[in-house]
């Protein structure tokens, strides 16, 4: 069965922007999500991208702020229009909660969604013990539980291990979907992985192998 791994940090803004529509075509077509939450700040390094303070203004502007809106506007879904209050607080401990969960044998789409949704609709702070807690319990989870299953060793070497596959598979960014080995990355390309899992397409990545 063609699933799909989804490679993301709980607090991508453009994970959001595609987080419904991921559900919709996985629940479409009958397929599973397998969410693999990372460390972002490692990937990007590992990928070679400069950081996010590092880039330069007109290219902050640009893709944080005009493609959002584009964004928003054509999936129709809620922003704040401005970056989050709390985003440059962590989001270790929201990714490691997903990660807690999906150890229990959990579906975690609904609660993947709606951390995403409150950080950039609702300006929720992903680093907010009590708030995740919240999160949690709208998605049915026992979220004190997962917060302290978060920060247990297994978690954190399932953080790790997501990471360095995400950079040993040239994962570029967040989020990044694959569908039978075929990457996809950024939530643009979401009808492509519709149509991938309709019918693969032809040729074979990665080309390079040096």
């Amino acid at each position: 069965m063609l699933n799909i791994e989804y490679f993301y940090s709980a607090h991508s803004a453009y994970a959001y922007f595609g987080s419904a529509r991921l559900k919709a075509i996985a629940g479409a077509a009958g397929r599973h999500i397998e969410h693999r939450p990372v460390h972002l700040d490692r990937v990007l390094e590992g990928a070679g991208s400069t950081g996010f303070r590092e880039r330069s203004l007109a290219f902050r502007n640009y893709f944080f702020n005009r493609e959002m809106e584009r964004w928003c506007e054509y999936r129709g879904i809620k922003h704040l229009g401005r970056r989050p209050t709390w985003h440059h607080h962590s989001p270790h401990l929201a990714n490691r909660v997903l990660i807690a969960a999906l150890a229990e044998g959990r579906n975690v789409d609904q609660l993947s969604h709606r951390m995403l949704e409150s950080h950039w609709g609702e300006d929720s702070d992903l680093a907010d013990v009590p708030t995740l807690v919240a999160l949690c319990g709208e998605a049915g989870f026992d979220g004190e539980a997962l917060v302290v299953a978060a920060d247990s060793p297994s978690s954190r070497e399932t953080y790790d291990a997501n990471t360095d596959e995400a950079v040993a598979r040239s994962v570029f960014g967040s989020p990044t979907y694959f569908v039978d080995g075929d990457m996809f990355y950024g939530q643009d390309r979401l009808e492509l992985v519709e149509r991938a899992l309709e019918k693969p397409f032809a040729k074979t990545w990665p080309k390079l192998t040096a």
